[in-house]
């Protein structure tokens, strides 16, 4: 196999280190080729057998996961992206992806791209993206460099969401000097697709064409996969090649040819040019199909003059996806992409031998098992070393008990600090960049709602949708904080009526090659395995993103849900948390065998006491899901005109969300005077499985009547009003403050702060 004319480097095991490959892996590569492998193939190897593309570091443990379900079409791994079955001749394609360490390094690009590449795992499926979410972490605000961070990602996602159309309904930011230097980007799509119309990443039917459709090639990205699989450093910046850059205008001509062509009938299988670009797709539609295929890579069409074959088989240029045509159905894909003024160029065509071969005109220059790289193939599959982290003995020693407790006199300012914290503070800033509505199948779209509501035309149903974890609780307690990453993202699309139906991850964690962030890891997914058992919300994929650290150390642990669920009728029962009307009662669903915890791994402590210790909120997954089946229950009964969960920031910091959103209705709250132990507790724990609703009072009544004697205990705390915001407890005042005070700190945090000069 000769490689003179290409001028490639030498092949050897310095050459492959430098590839991000170990000893051991190269020669396994050595071993299973029978010989050296040649540059190109030394390429394709290292983006495969990278943990972004192999899971190799995680794949055992994922498999635990639970992924089957009466609802579930296509399960994690199985194609580019999880199908649900919601009846009525639907399905729901989603799925959530990080493009945490682009973003780290070129922010509005990096961001842009994730947008991007995870709408393209929709469509290929044959699914209508209709929603966009995402979840976003940064450090401090005061930093600089952190501000640089966040308005290039935001405008990012805006720039790229609104000019491909398809609105961004929901999402999350959090802000922790964790993530300093390490931003998380995570984007997540939901599509549509009717019964019949979707379409499969394989390869089979030797002798039918394959064809790369949509833009040119070019040389960004090239190792980005590996790029994604290295931790952090100094020298980052020097990676900015590694960074894609999109073309939203092109992805939305992609989107209606590929929608096009899968109906057609032309296509026999499709997949997106994501992560290692035409290497990712040939390897694993091929394996996926029990097949080969031959790739002639000097027909691809490229935008830069004199790139090599391993640059091209390497590039992850955006807005490209491989097709497997219909033999004799050529003219069909070509006349629509032509329609749409897309590149259609026949590449190659599949065969029965097993083996991806790559030709450089006539000459080849690679000739690899595809089974040896596809996932779940014959990657590597490693069982990493754990230990308990040892920050844990500090952080379960902590005792509130060092922190005096509130005064009543004192409750009034916490609340306005509290309101002030970046992590409870509007939003808006955030998500008015984004187009929310395009499209007009938006219910609720950021702001007003637990979860975003997303209307089905020709439908009764809606979507509940939501992205959610709190890093914090992970770091404190892996375990517990997994099962409360899922049981809140639940609880959030049932407080917006929906019932929880499945779910998609992004697992951000640090170096898995340290034994006590893989024993972090380990923990979290058994946890997040435990609730979607309880919750019987199959995981239908989704991503792993490692190596999220910078030279200070890991960013918190932030196993991210997309939570999927379904409202059997959007119209009554869509429910948001703004009180609605003056005299309503306001009622809190809670475990009968409490009503709150301590001040652990609370905002609270957080932003006030800058401490991150204890252990994370008291949680139980029976108490859990008798809440959230209560609350759905009430929805559904038509009895509740409010619901909001009770999570970052407690009690208190959720009645005085659910009044700012109100148009100026206020509230007056007379919280139970038997109340255990601390003030601060009471108004401010974290702890889980409550939720606030209001209700007219005869339905407060049927409220109470109906879970009377269950596991679910209903406290009346007050009712709204047309005046302030009121809180008593007892005979002492402890909050008194006009809606329009309150609406004032809370919308103006993040723009004070981001306005300072960078």
């Amino acid at each position: 196999m000769s490689t003179d004319l290409l001028n490639e480097p030498e092949v050897n095991l310095e050459l492959a280190l430098d590839h991000g490959l170990t000893e051991e892996e190269y020669g396994w590569i050595v071993e299973k080729l029978g010989r050296v492998p040649t540059f190109v193939e030394l390429g394709i190897y290292s983006v495969m057998w990278s943990e972004h593309c192999s899971y190799k570091n995680s794949i055992a443990e994922l498999k635990k996961l639970p992924r089957d379900g009466e609802a579930l079409l296509v399960g994690a791994g199985e194609e580019n992206a999880g199908l649900v079955d919601i009846g009525d001749g639907q399905a729901i394609a989603f799925k959530i992806e990080s493009h945490n360490h682009p973003s780290a390094v070129e922010p509005y690009q990096g961001a842009a791209t994730g947008v991007g590449g995870i709408q393209r795992d929709i469509f290929t499926m044959g699914a209508r993206p209709i929603a966009s979410l995402n979840s976003l972490r940064f450090g401090s605000l005061e930093n600089p460099r952190v501000r640089y961070l966040f308005d290039g990602v935001v405008r990012g996602i805006g720039d790229y969401g609104n000019s491909f159309g398809v609105p961004t309904v929901g999402g999350e930011v959090y802000f922790d000097p964790s993530y300093e230097g390490n931003p998380l980007v995570n984007a997540m799509s939901v599509g549509v697709v009717e019964a019949g119309q979707t379409a499969s990443a394989i390869a089979e039917g030797v002798g039918n064409p394959v064809y790369i459709v949509g833009s040119s090639t070019g040389r960004d990205g090239i190792h980005g996969a590996t790029f994604a699989s290295e931790e952090i450093s100094e020298e980052l910046e020097a990676k900015r090649p590694s960074v894609q850059v999109g073309d939203p205008f092109t992805e939305k001509l992609l989107l209606e040819a590929t929608l096009e062509v899968i109906r057609s009938g032309a296509v026999v299988g499709i997949q997106d040019m994501g992560a290692a670009g035409i290497t990712c797709s040939t390897c694993e539609m091929s394996e996926k199909g029990d097949s080969g295929m031959i790739v002639h890579v000097d027909r691809v069409p490229i935008r830069e003059e004199g790139m090599t074959p391993y640059e091209i088989m390497l590039s992850e240029s955006q807005e490209r996806m491989l097709i497997v045509c219909e033999k004799g159905k050529e003219d069909v894909l070509e006349a629509i992409f032509e329609k749409w003024d897309l590149h259609a160029e026949h590449i190659g065509e599949v065969t029965d031998d097993g083996r991806v071969k790559v030709y450089w005109h006539g000459e080849l220059v690679a000739d690899v098992p595809a089974e040896h790289l596809a996932l779940g193939g014959g990657a590597p599959v490693y069982y990493r070393e754990t230990q308990r982290p040892g920050y844990l003995d500090e952080t379960l020693a902590f005792d509130d008990e060092v922190i005096a407790d509130l005064k009543p006199q004192e409750v009034e300012g916490a609340l306005k600090r509290m309101l002030a914290s970046p992590n409870i503070a509007s939003k808006r800033w955030v998500f008015e960049q984004y187009d929310t509505m395009v499209r007009t199948n938006t219910v609720v779209g950021p702001g007003p709602s637990d979860a975003a509501v997303i209307r089905l035309k020709d439908s009764e149903k809606g979507l509940a949708v939501k992205t959610d974890c709190n890093g914090r609780y992970v770091y404190l307690n892996p375990r517990k904080g997994g099962q409360i990453a899922v049981a809140e993202a639940a609880r959030n699309v049932v407080c917006a009526g929906g019932s929880p139906v499945a779910i998609t991850n992004c697992l951000n964690f640090g170096n898995p090659y340290k034994p006590e962030v893989y024993w972090v890891f380990k923990e979290a997914v058994g946890g997040m395995g435990d609730a979607c058992r309880h919750f019987n919300t199959p995981v239908t994929g989704g991503n792993v993103s490692f190596y999220n650290e910078n030279p200070e150390g890991a960013v918190f642990p932030t196993p991210t849900i997309g939570m999927l669920g379904v409202i059997d009728h959007v119209a009554s029962q869509a429910t948001t948390f703004p009180f609605k009307e003056e005299g309503d009662v306001i009622l809190e669903l809670h475990p009968t065998s409490r009503r709150h915890g301590g001040l652990e791994a609370s905002e609270y402590l957080f932003h006030l006491y800058d401490t991150t210790a204890g252990d994370a909120p008291l949680f139980d997954l029976d108490e859990e899901i008798a809440v959230q089946q209560a609350c759905l229950m009430a929805i559904r009964k038509g009895w509740v005109r409010s619901a909001h969960d009770i999570s970052d920031g407690g009690l208190l910091v959720a009645l005085a969300e659910m009044s700012l959103a109100s148009s100026g209705l206020g509230a007056e709250v007379d919280l139970p005077t038997d109340q255990d132990g601390r003030l601060d507790a009471a108004l401010f724990s974290e702890a889980q499985s409550r939720i606030l609703i209001s209700a007219a009072p005869d339905h407060a009544a049927r409220i109470e009547r109906e879970l009377a004697g269950s596991e679910v205990e209903v406290t009346r705390l007050g009712r709204v009003t047309s005046g302030a915001f009121t809180v008593r407890i007892g005979s002492d005042s402890l909050v008194q403050m006009e809606p329009s005070a309150m609406q004032s700190i809370y919308e103006n945090a993040i723009p004070d702060r981001m306005a300072k000069p960078l």
